[in-house]
């Protein structure tokens, strides 16, 4: 394994556990247009971004509304519902954040999730201190399983890709830490849906292994 100089951080359920959330907004914004999709339905655009999402949805649906249209309904109705509930950092989240920071080992978010809803999760979470850079779904062209926005993010740190370490929790997300030569570490969620982590070099299910896995590099 090469020696890691960067840690790249997913959002949505690594650092907060907020994909049922989004999945229960995701519902609500489907049935408006009359569409409803099960588990496995919600749990394929978990990791990617919400034009992805969305382009998706309006082509296998038939959706008359405009892509722009569809997407910021929803991203302000996500927002809102993001902004009242009583979110917070992970279990074992703070404490790994701490020791990479005493570390001097510089870290960056890589969420798919536009850059509005990203900057009040992590503020709401009291996390955002702890990042040296932030990347998010709206920064790049196009979405993960796409190596775009982790090449982006290691650009940003200064740090070349294989010395990235990724944390990621969707499939999707794996595929693109893979795809951009990182290692990457597998955080099986099971609020994340389906999920298959098995391309993943570790996995692990609470930050404290990954603490112990660090601490012993």
């Amino acid at each position: 394994m090469p020696e890691i100089r960067a840690v790249i951080f997913d959002m949505d359920g690594v650092l907060v556990d907020s994909e049922p959330l989004y999945m229960e907004q995701e519902r609500l914004s489907y049935a408006r247009y009359g569409v409803t999709l099960d588990t496995a339905g919600l749990s394929r655009f978990v990791g990617t971004t919400q034009r992805y999402m969305w382009s998706t949805i309006k082509a296998e649906h038939g959706l008359a509304e405009p892509l722009d249209f569809l997407m910021a309904q929803h991203q302000k109705q996500v927002v809102r519902a993001m902004g009242m509930a009583p979110l917070s950092a992970m279990p074992g989240v703070p404490d790994f954040l701490v020791k990479l920071k005493d570390a001097e080992i510089p870290c960056a978010v890589a969420s798919s999730s536009p850059a509005e809803l990203v900057g009040v999760i992590l503020r709401k979470t009291e996390l955002l201190p702890f990042f040296d850079r932030v990347v998010c779904g709206t920064d790049v062209k196009n979405s993960k399983p796409d190596p775009e926005i982790f090449l982006l993010a290691a650009g940003r740190l200064g740090v070349a890709p294989h010395e990235c370490a990724v944390i990621e929790d969707s499939s999707h997300g794996v595929a693109a830490a893979k795809a951009a030569g990182m290692f990457c570490i597998g955080f099986v969620n099971p609020h994340s849906g389906l999920q298959d982590l098995s391309a993943a070099d570790r996995h692990v299910r609470h930050h404290d292994e990954i603490t112990k896995w660090f601490l012993e590099q």
